[in-house]
């Protein structure tokens, strides 16, 4: 479905006009409007639907805007304050979570989960649909091994999900802490295992430890009824809808609904440490294994190459992290049906940017908006399968 550019220079500005001088990484500057120029211009040629974008510098957003519609067969516009489906950026809120418990004593990150618990984790009867139920586990000799580095860093030997595996069965994969591969599941079953200890579930630790202390009024990791004034739906790359889906049960590595005015708060909370010390943000950034892979899933994830050396690629706590002459990037991407997200900050330079989007068309500008908005060259794009509209090999 052909997006009329005249249509995409559609946007909403919530910030003044003065704020709108950016500064990119290596010091050069661009001004809001030719930033605008440029979004709209990739989207109308990348067919992308609906875009909110936020630019920090010195821990400050400077520019914060949407762009397209939540709704293109409607032409409802999308706003910076309409519900998106986080997808895994619910991990990087989930992260910063976890490092609070740690910082307070609750949770210590090389202790084996396992031994927080009474009795096996597979023998606990399951109280959601499918996510706590680890019960094709009783014969598993390594799970038990597994810790909350290991969940946070990818390295637990999970698969991403039950469901991808032939029989769709749990097992562990590899050996805990050998290696990393991302893992939807270990993030989860440290969730379980921290609702098993408190008595909290994972809203209630979201919102005493993390959302309200950020001021994010418009997240929750399960659908609210307040969302349905203004959600956005998502996009194929046809153009068509897919349908909004409002029954997910709180999972921590995806279920998170927000905007991007409260991701902005969220970040600007992480670079400003208004959550986690200094010394606990610099650990949860800190690598915990080098990423070799060609690239993150797929076939390419089993073979390694050297191409990432330069930018040191690898996972922290929660995060992905590479190194730039800027210092530290720490990233985290969301994907889901119709939504694709990417934020990076640099927190030497209180530096950043979040690009989320509703459609299946936007990972294919994200390159271009990474140079545009902070001059960044550094994100491993091919690693990340985000190839550009018009790449050519």
């Amino acid at each position: 479905m052909k997006i009329l550019l005249t249509l995409l220079l559609l946007t909403i500005l919530f910030l003044p006009t003065h704020a709108q001088t950016i500064t990119k990484l290596d010091g050069s500057t661009t001004s809001g409007a030719a930033l605008d120029q440029k979004i709209n211009q990739l989207m109308q040629e990348a067919q992308v639907q609906g875009l909110a974008v936020t630019v920090f510098n010195n821990n400050q957003p400077v520019y914060k805007k949407a762009f397209g519609y939540k709704n293109y067969q409607a032409k409802e516009p999308l706003k910076t304050g309409t519900n998106l489906y986080g997808a895994s950026l619910s991990k990087a809120v989930f992260a910063v979570l976890v490092m609070k418990l740690v910082e307070e004593g609750t949770l210590d990150l090389d202790k084996p989960l396992q031994t927080y618990l009474p009795q096996p984790i597979y023998t606990f009867k399951p109280q959601t649909k499918w996510h706590d139920n680890f019960s094709d586990l009783e014969n598993d000799s390594l799970y038990s091994q597994m810790t909350a580095r290991m969940c946070l860093a990818h390295t637990s030997g999970f698969p991403n999900w039950r469901w991808f595996e032939e029989d769709q069965k749990l097992r562990v994969k590899y050996k805990p802490g050998a290696k990393y591969s991302y893992s939807g599941e270990g993030l989860v079953y440290l969730q379980v295992v921290l609702e098993k200890m408190p008595g909290k579930t994972l809203e209630q630790l979201a919102q005493e430890k993390i959302l309200k202390p950020a001021g994010m009024a418009q997240s929750s990791y399960t659908w609210q009824p307040r969302f349905e004034q203004d959600f956005a739906l998502g996009h194929k790359q046809n153009g068509e809808l897919y349908p909004k889906d409002k029954d997910n049960e709180a999972r921590s590595a995806s279920t998170l609904e927000t905007t991007l005015e409260d991701y902005t708060l969220f970040l600007q909370a992480v670079l400003q440490h208004k959550i986690l010390k200094p010394a606990t943000t610099k650990q949860m950034f800190s690598p915990q294994v080098r990423i070799k892979s060609v690239k993150q899933f797929g076939p390419l994830s089993q073979r390694d190459t050297t191409a990432n050396d330069a930018i040191a690629l690898s996972y922290g706590l929660g995060w992905g992290l590479l190194q730039s002459p800027y210092g530290t990037g720490a990233f985290k991407e969301g994907h889901g049906d119709g939504f694709q997200h990417y934020t990076i900050i640099f927190p030497d330079k209180g530096s950043g940017v979040i690009l989320m989007s509703n459609s299946d068309n936007a990972e294919s500008i994200f390159k271009y908006l990474l140079e545009a908005t902070i001059g960044d060259t550094y994100t491993p794009w091919f690693w990340e399968n985000y190839i550009p509209y018009d790449y050519k090999q």
